[in-house]
């Protein structure tokens, strides 16, 4: 780790390691139910991707299949054109939940780089800059599981960016966060993408995702129903429960039915 995360000489798209990340008809099935079905499209250097869908779209299975914690059932990932293998380096994770070490909130941070082989005098370095680009530095000695849900989720960001990841999966940072908490959390975000992480992040929340996103994927039962950038997105979306969604319409009906009323003439991806 040659540099500070965070400081203005981050990684410039173009040299990414990583990206794309492509995936090929991927598929994800758990006891015969298959959650992800047939997904193919490739997420690209520089941009900020949100992942919308309703409630049991697959969105958290779409960002652990990405970041390795899951193999798909079927199909390929890809990370610029090369597989590479679980708990890949130069990327993380951010949980809706974290879970919190039972050490300081400093502890916390120096665990996960000596994880990395990162000497004792850099570590020091890096702790030191990313409790004060998160606003933990007083609360640098307190236990971790004492703080509040809004700081435990930005120790759990400190602790993805101080390794300096190329990818940033981000699982619902914001849900169970009040506004104060998740404006300061969105800082964080903007800080992270403008030393040059790409941020791939679900949300439930469509003020933050029109705030947010550069592109949006829209997942709906496991499929992808639409890939658009942001502002066609959000000004008319192709699909038609895509804008059901974005109109605030209750998406449900009979889970065993393979496809949803008539009313809604939709797109699937073939």
């Amino acid at each position: 780790m040659d540099s500070a995360p965070g400081h203005t000489k981050g990684r410039p798209a173009v040299t990414s390691n990583l990206l794309p990340l492509t995936f090929d008809n991927v598929s994800f099935e758990i006891g015969g139910t298959k959650l992800i079905k047939e997904i193919s499209t490739s997420f690209e250097a520089g941009s900020l991707t949100v992942i919308l869908g309703p409630n049991g779209a697959g969105k958290s299975l779409l960002l652990r299949l990405g970041h390795g914690l899951l193999r798909p059932s079927d199909g390929a990932i890809t990370w610029k054109g090369k597989d590479t293998p679980q708990g890949q380096r130069d990327q993380a994770m951010v949980f809706q939940r974290p879970t919190m070490l039972r050490r300081s909130v400093a502890a916390n941070l120096h665990h996960v780089l000596k994880q990395r082989k990162i000497a004792r005098p850099r570590r020091l370095e890096i702790v030191e800059d990313m409790l004060q680009r998160t606003g933990l530095t007083r609360l640098a000695k307190a236990p971790a599981r004492t703080l509040s849900v809004g700081e435990q989720q930005r120790l759990a960001v400190a602790r993805a960016w101080a390794v300096n990841p190329e990818v940033l999966f981000m699982d619902e940072p914001a849900a169970a966060l009040d506004p104060a908490a998740t404006h300061a959390l969105e800082d964080i975000m903007a800080a992270i993408r403008a030393a040059g992480t790409k941020i791939i992040m679900s949300t439930h929340d469509l003020g933050q995702a029109r705030r947010l996103a550069d592109d949006v994927v829209f997942l709906y039962r496991g499929r992808m129903l639409e890939r658009a950038t942001a502002e066609r997105f959000f000004e008319k979306p192709e699909n038609d429960l895509a804008e059901a969604f974005l109109n605030g319409e209750l998406l449900w009906w009979n889970r065993k039915e393979l496809k949803p009323p008539d009313h809604f003439k939709v797109r699937w991806q073939k």
